[in-house]
């Protein structure tokens, strides 16, 4: 792994009375520090009202800090002089796809960013290609964005970050309005991105399916961090994630409540598999 590309430190915010609808001045996010490594795959996952989507809002300085600082491969977020390289640095992917689409053909939507950059020409249709190939709709270049699935728009979304060659992209809830077919469309894109190219991908989420997938998981409550490790780790802490409104994945609560009947079984088989083999050996 190399050196991290987003870091937070002592990372404080408050939103005022009449920003984004606050009735009053609320503090949101109350010390959290973070390294994000170059190339990992990063969920971080919270209830409503967390912190953790004002917190990726830092991540390519569309909010800046009330207090302490937010790091982009070594800039400073609240460096006016250097937002644009750390919005190319980072790109943001959010909840409704259809907000982020502003062209009528998925090959222009696709291209309307880095075009807007300062891409060459020469470098902007192979640019374009590899992002939609990269997400599975290079076959749906020439189509209208607005008859595509929600799923479908949600990767030409992505498909325009991809375009513009950050190092890292992270992705607010992307799969919140989605269908679940659309949701297993998009995560599967996430993780061929991170694998295949190597690009630094932060899942902002509530599906605790979706925060098992990632390599590494960051819980949140309450603006502060609370967990963080491997997901089979975290996981296993099913008393304190409880405490805070959240749940944990299915094979885990049933494996818990055996382990609570004294049955002998791990609380690390997260997938269906592995739970299934767990289950295997205690009846064998």
């Amino acid at each position: 792994m190399d050196q991290a590309i987003i870091q937070t430190k002592n990372l404080q915010f408050t939103y005022s009375a009449g920003q984004e609808g606050q009735e009053e001045s609320r503090c949101v996010l109350n010390g959290v520090d973070l390294d994000i490594e170059a190339g990992s795959f990063v969920a971080i996952l919270g209830h409503n009202g967390s912190g953790k989507s004002t917190l990726a809002k830092h991540m390519n300085a569309i909010l800046l800090p009330s207090g302490g600082a937010v790091y982009v491969n070594g800039m400073d977020s609240a460096d006016a002089v250097r937002l644009l390289d750390i919005r190319r640095t980072v790109g943001m992917v959010f909840q409704n796809p259809d907000n982020q689409i502003v062209a009528n053909v998925v090959e222009e939507d696709v291209a309307f960013a880095p075009e807007n950059l300062g891409v060459p020409q020469e470098q902007l249709r192979r640019r374009v290609d590899d992002a939609l190939k990269a997400v599975g709709m290079y076959q749906f270049r020439e189509h209208a964005p607005h008859l595509l699935s929600g799923g479908q728009k949600q990767r030409v979304a992505i498909a325009g970050v991809i375009a513009m060659a950050p190092r890292c992209i992270v992705l607010d809830e992307p799969t919140a309005m989605l269908d679940p077919v659309g949701r297993r469309e998009v995560l599967s894109a996430i993780q061929d991105l991170n694998r295949t190219s190597g690009v630094t991908v932060v899942l902002i989420t509530h599906h605790m399916d979706e925060a098992a997938q990632a390599g590494r998981l960051v819980v949140m409550s309450k603006g502060k961090v609370i967990a963080d490790g491997p997901p089979k780790e975290v996981f296993q802490q099913v008393e304190q994630l409880r405490s805070v409104g959240l749940t944990v994945p299915e094979t885990t609560a049933l494996l818990w409540e055996l382990r609570q009947a004294g049955l002998d079984v791990p609380l690390d088989a997260l997938s269906d598999a592995d739970c299934a083999q767990a289950l295997y050996r205690l009846l064998a």
